[in-house]
C-alpha cells in the first residue's frame, strides 16, 4: 500500500507579519538612517516584510545608550534582579512561541515543526539557564568576584536568527553587560519580535539594542570604540577579519565560525540507530548548520550496505513548503545561499565524485534543493574540505579506528563530530584523539543551555553555553581589561 500524508499547513496569520519593521534603540522602535531593506520568504521567493537599517549615527547611539545603562543601572543592580528580567524574557518566549516559530519559519525557511519543536524552545532555555547565574557568578570558579566587561556587539548568523541571539543575549545580561546585537540581514524579523517581548519585559532602555542592516552594519559595530567584548558567529572569513581588526585592543573575542564536522560509523554500529543520527546531522534545517556532520566515514567492511540503507531512508524524506508540518526539508535561505551550495555541488561532480539526489518533487516557487549524497569522495576534494552548508553529504570510507581519526581530523576547521559505536572504551577513545570542539557518541545535534559550545582552528575559539560561555562575558581578578 501507498500512503501520503494530506497537506496539514500552519497558519502564517498567526505571526501577523507587520509590513515594516524598525531597529531598537535605547527601549523603543526608531527609524534608522540606512535604507530600507526586504526580507524575502524562501519558501516562496516573495517579498515578506520590508526592514528600516541603521547607519553609523545610529550604532554609536546604540553604543551609547548600553554604555549609559550599564553605567547606570545594569552592572550596578543585583543579579537576583537582573536574573528576574531573564526570567520574564523567558516567560515572554514560551508565551509567545507559536508565533515565534511561525515567524522563524516564514524569515528563515526551514520547517515549522523544527522551528516550533527545537528554535523556540530552546531559546527560553537558554534565558532560564541564564538567569538562575545571575545571581551565582562567584560560584563559577572566576574568582571570588568576576566582574561585568560592559558593553558587548554581537553579530549572529542567519540560519538560526532566535536561537543565535538568546546564545549571545542571555549570558552577557545574566553577567552584567550591556548589549548592542545586529542580526543578519535576510533573518531579521524574530529578534525584532524577541525586542517586543524586551520591551513587554520593562528591562531597563539601552540594555539590549538591536540594530539592522548588512555587512558593513556589523563591521561599524565590532569596530566601534565603545565596544568592549565582541561575540561573532558566521564565516570563518568573516572572522578572520575581525580578528586582525581587533588585535592589540585588548577586548575580549569569541568567535563561533565554520565547520565540516564527520560523523564516523563503524561496523559494530546500530546501523538503522545511526542512519536517523546521520540524517538528523546533515538535513536539519537544511544542512545550514555550523556543526553539521557534513562528512559521513563509514567503516569499509559496511560502507555498500549502510550507504544503501541511507539513500532508502532519504528517499522518504519530505522535502517543500515549510509551514507545512509534514515537511522534513524546507527551503534553502535565500537564492545566494542556493547558488553557492550548487556551485561546489559542481565541483564535486568535475573532481570525480559520484552524486546520488533524492528523487522528491520540488516546489516550483521559492528556493529548494533535493537532500544529495556524495560517494567515492577523496580527503583532498573541495566538497570533502569546504563548507558546503546545505543538504550535501559527503561519504568516505576507513579501515581501521587510527584511518578514522586521520581523516576526520584532515580539516581545517574543529566544531563537531559524532562517533557510531557499541563499544564504550572505541567511543571515548576517538573522542580523546578528535580535534572537535563537540563529538557526539551515537547520537547528534543534541544541545543544552548547561553544556559549553565551541571550536579549534578555524571553526574559531572560545564557548558559548554553560559556566565557559559567561567566563566569556566577565572580567575574572586575574585579568586586565582594556578599555
Amino acid at each position: 500500500m501507498e500512503w501520503e500524508y494530506s497537506p496539514a499547513p500552519e497558519s502564517s496569520a498567526i505571526a501577523d507579519i507587520k509590513d515594516r519593521y524598525l531597529p531598537f534603540i535605547d527601549g523603543s522602535f526608531k527609524e534608522g538612517g540606512g535604507e530600507d531593506r526586504d526580507t524575502i520568504n524562501p519558501g516562496t521567493g516573495d517579498r515578506l516584510s520590508t526592514v528600516s537599517t541603521v547607519n553609523g549615527a545610529d550604532i554609536d547611539r546604540a553604543v551609547k545608550a548600553a554604555r549609559r545603562a550599564y553605567e547606570d543601572v545594569w552592572s550596578s543592580m543585583p543579579g537576583a534582579e537582573r536574573g528576574k528580567y531573564l526570567f520574564r524574557i523567558a516567560r515572554g518566549i514560551a508565551e509567545r512561541s507559536r508565533e515565534l516559530a511561525v515567524v522563524e519559519t516564514l524569515d528563515n525557511g526551514k520547517p515549522i515543526k523544527e522551528t516550533r519543536d527545537f528554535d523556540v524552545p530552546a531559546a527560553a532555555q537558554h534565558f532560564f539557564y541564564h538567569a538562575g547565574w545571575a545571581d551565582k557568578l562567584r560560584h563559577l570558579g572566576l574568582g571570588p568576584a568576576p566582574q561585568a566587561l560592559g558593553v558587548a556587539g554581537q553579530v549572529i548568523p542567519w540560519n538560526f536568527p532566535l536561537l543565535m541571539a538568546a546564545w549571545k543575549i542571555a549570558p552577557a545580561l545574566a553577567a552584567g553587560n550591556t548589549v548592542v546585537i545586529k542580526p543578519a540581514e535576510t533573518t531579521p524579523l524574530s529578534i525584532l519580535v524577541l525586542a517586543e517581548i524586551i520591551a513587554d519585559a520593562e528591562l531597563p532602555p539601552g540594555v539590549v539594542n538591536i540594530v539592522t542592516g548588512a555587512g558593513d552594519v556589523g563591521s561599524t559595530l565590532v569596530n566601534h570604540p565603545g565596544i568592549d567584548k565582541v561575540a561573532f558567529t558566521g564565516s570563518t572569513a568573516v572572522g578572520r577579519r575581525i580578528q586582525r581588526e581587533l588585535a592589540g585592543t585588548g577586548r575580549k573575542i569569541t568567535l563561533e565560525l565554520g565547520g565540516k564536522g564527520a560523523n564516523i560509523v563503524f561496523e559494530d554500529a546500530a546501523q538503522d540507530q545511526a542512519v536517523e543520527g546521520i540524517i538528523n546531522g546533515i538535513f536539519f534545517n537544511q544542512g545550514q548548520v555550523c556543526c553539521a556532520g557534513s562528512r559521513l566515514l563509514v567503516q569499509e567492511s559496511i560502507a555498500d550496505d549502510f550507504v544503501e540503507r541511507l539513500k532508502q531512508r532519504v528517499e522518504t524524506l519530505r522535502v517543500g513548503d515549510p509551514m507545512d508540518k509534514n515537511t522534513d526539508v524546507g527551503a534553502i535561505n535565500s537564492e545566494a545561499q542556493l547558488g553557492r551550495i550548487t556551485a561546489l555541488m559542481s565541483v564535486g561532480i568535475a573532481e570525480g565524485a559520484e552524486l546520488w539526489s533524492s528523487s522528491c518533487p520540488l516546489p516550483k516557487n521559492g528556493f529548494y534543493l533535493s537532500p544529495s549524497i556524495f560517494t567515492s569522495a577523496t580527503p583532498s576534494m573541495r566538497i570533502a574540505r569546504e563548507e558546503i552548508f546545505g543538504p550535501v553529504l559527503t561519504t568516505m570510507t576507513f579501515r581501521t579506528p587510527d584511518e578514522a581519526v586521520t581523516k576526520a581530523n584532515n580539516s581545517p576547521y574543529g566544531l563537531s563530530a559524532g562517533v557510531w559505536t557499541e563499544k564504550g572504551s572505541r567511543a571515548m577513545g576517538m573522542a580523546a584523539a578528535l580535534r572537535s570542539g563537540v563529538i557526539w557518541d551515537n547520537t547528534f545535534n543534541r544541545f543544552d543551555p548547561a553544556a559549553s559550545f565551541g571550536g579549534y582552528k578555524e571553526s574559531g575559539f572560545g564557548r558559548e553555553g554553560g559556566p565557559s560561555g559567561l567566563a566569556a562575558y566577565l572580567n575574572t581578578d586575574d585579568e586586565a581589561v582594556v578599555r
